[in-house]
């Protein structure tokens, strides 16, 4: 990989050269990179490597080998811990008026997944909707994801004003005010989420959900992998069984795996 400069148009790395260094990267961090897209990871890698003044990527894999305080950066970049509660609120209207309602006519128990967590905003959202429909009892909550720091954040359910700032007035009655910058979710709700790490393209999944909540995560995998993971998404749904995706994502071939869209983002088995 010599002389490859990350930025420069004429002399970006290759296909083969950008797995080189993904391969390299991959036993440092527990984590196949091959499942990423390139031109996802080439901006915020470029980012990275400007921000330390290294210019080659086969000499950046050998300071992440080095620093241990650079690999958590270059893995913080990769995970992009970006979450909001209730994100895209018709959506999760749609979730509390609909779909949950729909399943619990079937059924006195539910099982429920935020595959990709990140900062647990998307699993306590679903929580208090449960909460409020005197369900919270009746459902098993599984949240994961990959980075165990932002777990960690997700267990406390502690958030500032600005990560606040998404829920809705009648959800409000959820959080308690630490400080003025600072709020806690309601302690009864991180009682009832099982917090695990997980690595959503290496590693088997439980089944029997009745919904399964991917929101956002995809969009930084490359087509094979997308189509992995909305397969193993398939199996591990009860039929009948609910998968929710982000606004900006779509399941080309949701037929073909067997998936019903219901409406938009919302696929049924």
């Amino acid at each position: 990989m010599d002389n490859i400069i990350i930025g420069q148009e004429q002399n970006l790395p290759s296909e083969a050269e950008f797995l080189a260094f993904k391969k390299k990267i991959a036993p440092l961090i527990n984590l196949d990179l091959t499942n990423y897209k390139n031109s996802q990871m080439e901006r915020r890698i470029n980012s990275l490597m400007c921000k330390i003044g290294i210019k080659k990527l086969d000499i950046y894999a050998e300071e992440l080998s080095k620093d241990a305080k650079k690999l958590d950066e270059f893995l913080n970049m990769l995970t992009i811990n970006v979450s909001e509660f209730f994100r895209n609120g018709n959506k999760f209207d749609e979730l509390a008026n609909i779909y949950l309602p729909e399943l619990f006519k079937t059924k006195t128990n539910i099982k429920i997944w935020s595959a990709g967590c990140s900062i647990g905003a998307e699993i306590y959202s679903v929580a208090m909707i449960l909460d409020k429909m005197g369900k919270l009892n009746n459902a098993e909550l599984i949240a994961s994801d990959f980075d165990q720091k932002i777990l960690e954040k997700a267990k406390n359910g502690i958030y500032n004003l600005v990560e606040k700032g998404t829920v809705p007035l009648e959800y409000l009655q959820y959080f308690n005010q630490i400080d003025a910058n600072t709020y806690q979710v309601d302690k009864k709700l991180p009682l009832k989420i099982k917090f695990q790490k997980q690595d959503l393209l290496n590693s088997r999944f439980d089944r029997g959900f009745d919904l399964i909540l991917c929101r956002n995560v995809v969009i930084y995998f490359t087509d094979e992998a997308k189509e992995k993971l909305y397969k193993n998404f398939y199996d591990s749904l009860n039929p009948g069984g609910i998968l929710f995706i982000g606004s900006t994502e779509r399941i080309a071939n949701h037929a073909e795996i067997g998936y019903k869209l219901k409406t938009s983002f919302f696929y049924q088995k």
